[in-house]
């Protein structure tokens, strides 16, 4: 087992009897640990190892070495003023000894003595000899010890203080004494005679305070010195320490031990090999898991890698130190997944670190797990590739697409006819194939359109039967296959194809059809697994193919239903000119409408709508809003009077709807009426919510008339406003539905200059303004319905007017019959003179009787004759049938009977009554 340098001992966690080790403290737990306990022991002692217990190394180090520091630097001072001290008082010791010994022994010392007053003699010099050595005292007494000298005078004569017996007797004594003056050295020496008889004593001393007086005047300096001592070495320790600090983390002796116990335990007891390589190549360390992957000798540290008898790519890798990310080697029999990275990233140690991982087990199962994750990656991708659009043939595309060459080699997709119309299959009828594709383009089978009818024996037919997905490892070895057509089963063979997979295309209990997967690249067989993935990828395509079949069969039932609504031929009339469009919008039918109705007086309304939505009940909406139109311009009423009857029929349909529940309201409608007469060339018109019409004169400019806006239908409250042109003949006039002019990437601003743009390159005639309009706006997919109407003016000369002013007198009639035929003559129109005289005299007639002045006669010749009486009174005439007693009321009858059509309008001075006959 490879340790850690100077690591020893077991990893274990455990103690001998089992128990596990209780894991040691948090820092912050500790901390409150040693304040608590360093409150409750109080003093010094206890502070100190308190601070010697700090948290780190680099602080107890610190500590550590600041109170070493200050011991020796207080016992240098201490040593250093004891050795001064000692050093002045031996000194002391020996100026005293000279000083007595050089005063004793100086001439006329001894002679003094035997001067009848000695201290006169010997005072003076005593206090200049002590002056001169620096000493506290020079003192000379007898043998008696009785003083002769003395620094102070009021002391001489008295009895000295100190040792003098050893000097009466010849010897020397220097001694440390309380004297007089305080503590002092002293040194009593002999004065003797010349005969060298002791006459007398002489001392001299030095006090202990002049004494260590050099000893306080150093002191201060050594102080200082020591301070300074101090202070360096202090911050010598606190740069140490901050390197410690650094160097350690700021982690505790016993942080350190865990973290090194723990990182040996982890390096070796993980499962992964970890090696470490110093910048020369060598190897600092190998975990256990290291050593038995790569079979290392038990003194690989401290060896050259290259050395080591390593496979040589993989030796020269490691030895490399360069980064390396699951590089695969062999080594052996194992398969090794090598990471490597330096280890000097931030400051760290020079070399490198590599882990090894076993990847010989891994490598096996990576193979089914990639293949398991193409699986999935094909279905999420059928999930979103297949079902873009609601068209079964695309759908049935999609799938071949995405199937292809990623889990089969061919695709087929058959369904029923049915299905294809949006219809609901029939079990017992032909497939057509709907879709085909493979990874070549010419293929032996069946292809894409051609009807088939599988038999019995075959896989197809086995499937469409039981509903289940059926596997045909081997087609060679598939009689029942083969037995569906066997010139072309051999073509399939010799072209490779030798395995099939047909799966039913089911939308819950419905059979839509059938999918076959073929395979011819690959040797092997599709499988069992093979056979749950193509179940399941027919399974998310028949979703997406049956909600297509659903909105086929919708759209198709809404289409028809918008045809059978929408005007599939234009009426008969001479006032206009008209072409049209219709372009459904992508997303499905509308509710786009418009209309050309022709009205009494050669007049023509033009009538565009629109319902918001798309669908079956816009559609029906849109229905019945057109019917309502033509019921309304049956009664001949202005376009505001016929908007607001509009407006109210919306608000009831809402009201009823949002009774019943079972519909939704009318989220919008918008219309535009317009009256044209090409009598007066003038046109009436007004419009709900919609879009303004466009005005081309004969010169090709093109203006947007100026109709009041009133609201869309169904708001209600306000009333709608009328705009009356008067157009020149041959000037185009252009409705159109907001799908023209506005979308979703543009405001109906910029629609609008676009459609300016292309009336005014437009053709003359209607046919050329719609397709200059439509080509301008191609490859253009609306996303809602379009509808455009174009009708070009046309105006009834005057020569085909005829008008007569009418007494309010009955013998006025006659008149009018003569002037009627002799115009018809005129016309060539003999023939229709009897009729027309009839009817015009029975309307001149109740005009006469039942109105009032003025009455006016018109007579138009358009595409039919049409007779047209005016008066000033608002009462309408109605036809009743006359009892056989009756002598009246049989004139309207009369009219009935005669002409095609007849009617009554209201205008604002009056009535006008009105008959037409045809003249085909």
């Amino acid at each position: 087992m490879v340790r850690l340098p100077g690591r020893a001992g077991t990893r274990s966690t455990r103690r001998p009897g089992g128990r596990r080790v209780q894991p040691a403290p948090g820092p912050a737990r500790r901390a409150r640990e040693r304040a608590a306990r360093s409150r409750a022991a109080g003093g010094w002692p206890t502070r100190l190892w308190a601070a010697l217990r700090g948290r780190s190394v680099a602080r107890q180090v610190f500590v550590l070495q600041v109170v070493v520091v200050l011991l020796l630097v207080v016992a240098a001072v201490v040593a250093l003023v004891l050795q001064v001290r000692r050093d002045s008082t031996g000194e002391a010791r020996s100026r005293s000894l000279a000083v007595a010994e050089a005063f004793a022994n100086a001439p006329g010392t001894a002679a003094a003595l035997a001067a009848p007053d000695p201290t006169a003699v010997l005072q003076p010099r005593a206090e200049a000899t002590r002056k001169a050595a620096h000493v506290d005292f020079v003192v000379v007494t007898d043998t008696a010890g009785i003083r002769y000298t003395h620094p102070e005078p009021n002391r001489i004569g008295k009895k000295f203080v100190g040792t003098i017996e050893p000097a009466l007797h010849g010897r020397t004594v220097v001694e440390e004494i309380n004297g007089t003056i305080g503590r002092l050295v002293q040194a009593v020496v002999p004065l003797r005679a010349p005969d060298g008889r002791v006459v007398g004593v002489v001392a001299s001393g030095i006090t202990t305070r002049n004494a260590g007086g050099l000893a306080d005047r150093q002191l201060p300096v050594v102080l200082g010195a020591a301070a300074a001592a101090l202070a360096l070495a202090t911050a010598g320790t606190a740069l140490v320490s901050r390197r410690l600090l650094r160097q350690t983390h700021g982690l505790g002796p016993g942080e350190m031990t865990r973290m090194y116990d723990h990182h040996d335990a982890v390096l070796h007891a993980v499962r992964e090999g970890v090696i470490i390589v110093g910048d020369e190549g060598e190897l600092l360390l190998a975990n256990d898991e290291a050593h038995r992957l790569l079979d290392l000798p038990a003194d690989a540290e401290g060896r050259r890698v290259l050395d080591l008898g390593l496979d040589p790519e993989t030796a020269a890798l490691l030895a490399s130190g360069r980064i390396a990310t699951d590089e695969v080697r062999l080594v052996g029999d194992r398969l090794l997944a090598v990471n490597q990275r330096p280890t000097d990233l931030d400051g760290g140690p020079s070399g490198s670190v590599a882990t090894l991982r076993d990847s010989t087990e891994l490598r096996a199962l990576s193979g089914r797990a990639e293949v398991a994750r193409e699986r999935l990656s094909l279905l999420y991708d059928a999930g979103l590739g297949v079902g873009t659009t609601l068209d079964v043939t695309r759908t049935a595309e999609e799938l071949v697409r995405v199937a292809v060459p990623r889990f089969a080699d061919f695709v087929t997709v058959d369904l029923y006819d049915a299905v294809l119309r949006g219809e609901e299959p029939d079990p017992g009828a032909g497939l057509r194939r709907a879709a085909a594709g493979g990874i070549r383009a010419r293929t032996p089978l069946y292809p894409v359109g051609t009807r088939i009818r599988f038999v019995a024996s075959s896989p197809q037919a086995d499937s469409l039967r039981t509903r289940r997905p059926v596997l045909e490892p081997r087609l060679e070895a598939a009689p029942g296959w083969q037995a569906q057509d066997e010139e072309r089963a051999a073509r399939v063979m010799r072209y490779g194809i030798h395995s099939l997979i047909a799966v039913p295309v089911r939308a819950g209990a419905v059979v839509l059809g059938l999918v076959d997967f073929w395979r011819s690249e690959k040797d092997e067989p599709f499988d069992a697994e093979e056979l749950a993935l193509a179940e399941e990828l027919v399974a998310r395509a028949a979703v997406s193919i049956d909600n297509a079949r659903r909105y086929t069969r919708e759209h198709g039932m809404a289409v028809t239903l918008q045809r059978s609504l929408l005007p599939r031929s234009l009426p008969e009339q001479g006032a206009l000119e008209v072409a049209y469009r219709y372009l459904p919008a992508q997303a499905g039918v509308g509710g786009d409408w418009f209309d050309v109705l022709p009205l009494s007086g050669a007049r023509v309304a033009l009538v565009v709508g629109d319902v918001v939505g798309h669908g079956l009940h816009a559609a029906a909406t849109m229905g019945r809003l057109r019917t309502a139109v033509h019921n309304f311009s049956a009664l001949d009423l202005p376009p505001d009077e016929l908007l607001g009857l509009l407006d109210e029929m919306v608000d009831r349909i809402d009201q009823d709807e949002s009774a019943d529940g079972a519909g939704a309201p009318v989220i919008g409608a918008t219309c535009l009426y317009a009256i044209y007469d090409p009598v007066s060339r003038r046109c009436v018109m007004a419009r709900a919510g919609h879009p303004p019409p466009a005005v081309i004169g004969p010169d090709g400019e093109v203006v947007f008339a100026e109709v009041p806006a009133g609201p869309p239908l169904g708001l209600g409250g306000l009333p709608f406003e009328t705009a009356e042109l008067e157009l020149a003949e041959g000037s185009r006039l252009v409705l159109y539905t907001d799908g023209l002019v506005e979308d979703r990437e543009r405001d109906i601003d910029a629609g609008l200059e676009e459609l300016r743009a292309a009336l005014a390159s437009a053709g003359g005639s209607p046919e050329e303004t719609c397709r200059a309009v439509l080509d301008s706006r191609l490859p253009f997919r609306p996303g809602d319905d379009i509808a455009l109407l174009v009708a070009r003016t046309r105006a009834l000369d005057a020569d085909r007017v005829a008008e007569w002013e009418v007494p309010a007198d009955p013998a006025a009639v006659a008149d009018v019959r003569a002037a009627v035929s002799r115009r018809l003559a005129r016309w060539g129109l003999d023939e229709a003179a009897f009729t027309t005289e009839l009817i015009l005299s029975e309307l001149v007639t109740n005009a006469i009787r039942y109105g009032s002045a003025p009455i006016r006669v018109r007579v138009l010749r358009d595409t039919a004759l049409i007779c047209e009486v005016f008066d000033s009174s608002n009462t309408s005439p109605h036809l009743r049938y006359a009892a056989s007693t009756d002598e009246g009321g049989r004139g309207l009858f009369l009219v009935a009977q005669l002409a095609d059509r007849w009617g009554t309008r209201y205008t604002s001075t009056g009535k006008v009554i009105w008959a037409e006959q045809s003249l085909s």
